[in-house]
């Protein structure tokens, strides 16, 4: 009996999460270019790169690829979320997929990529390239 009471607690608060996050999802606008961080674990470096939807960007060893990135109009809680397919690319071995999903810039710890060397995480969405030195590929620290 006590286990039906959990499982029913465990499967309301699991279909409150899938609808709050597809609320989140659904809600927004489609960008067209992604600005990701990462940090190289080895040498303590952060980098802030974009992502433009639909092509390879390059960090360390591992190949992002942005699917879309959304986010959501100003007159609602700020939120940018993107979809990723980030793989790792050694040298005479195939490659491995490291992370397939959504990534959100308000909690980046709710969808973490797991990776011994790296991590990357969504900054923003844009709809366009800043021309500024600080949206293209630069390390900082």
């Amino acid at each position: 009996m006590i286990y039906f009471k959990i499982g029913k607690y465990i499967l309301y608060g699991s279909l409150m999460t899938i609808v709050f996050l597809n609320t989140t999802v659904l809600k927004a606008e489609p960008h067209g270019f992604a600005v990701l961080q990462g940090l190289d674990k080895v040498t303590a470096r952060t980098s802030t790169f974009v992502s433009p939807v639909g092509e390879f960007v390059q960090f360390g060893t591992l190949k992002i690829i942005a699917r879309t990135c959304e986010k959501k109009p100003p007159e609602e809680t700020p939120e940018s979320a993107a979809f990723l397919d980030i793989s790792e690319i050694r040298v005479g071995e195939p490659t491995v997929t490291v992370y397939r999903g959504w990534m959100f810039a308000s909690s980046p710890a709710i969808a973490a990529m797991e990776h011994p060397v790296y991590d990357v995480w969504v900054l923003d969405c844009r709809m366009r390239l800043k021309t500024s030195s600080s949206a293209s590929n630069d390390t900082s620290r």
